[in-house]
């Protein structure tokens, strides 16, 4: 079992995807977190709605600020983002790059929520 830790900046859009996608297709196999170094005050309305499209419910996600404890939980760190996300040392690092669902489209955020699913699977197929 791995601890995998989602990164971002505001921890309300990319990061939230992926860990709602990774919960979802990971079950009880691997355990899962987000944060952001300058967490928003909510997720993104177009990822709530582009995760509610396939059944997954965010509505409960808070934004939480990256600190140690999280990096010392984890095992897998994933930035989502761009250079803007943390690098985080000694642990296993991997970088996605996703653009930046928020204020885009409900047609544009979709496609950024099917290329983290693909991501993510194979993602628990490395773990």
């Amino acid at each position: 079992m791995s601890n995998v830790l989602f990164v971002c900046v505001a921890n309300s859009g990319r990061s939230v995807i992926a860990e709602r996608l990774f919960r979802r297709a990971a079950s009880d196999r691997h355990a899962v977190r987000s944060a952001g170094s300058a967490p928003g005050t909510q997720a993104h309305p177009e990822v709530l709605a582009a995760l509610e499209e396939i059944d997954i419910d965010a509505s409960d996600h808070v934004p939480h600020k990256l600190d140690d404890a999280d990096v010392e939980w984890a095992d897998v760190v994933v930035a989502t983002c761009d250079d803007a996300c943390p690098v985080v040392p000694g642990k296993h690092y991997v970088n996605w790059q996703l653009p930046d669902p928020k204020g885009r489209s409900l047609d544009e955020v979709r496609a950024i929520r099917d290329d983290v699913a693909a991501r993510v699977d194979e993602l628990l197929a490395e773990l």
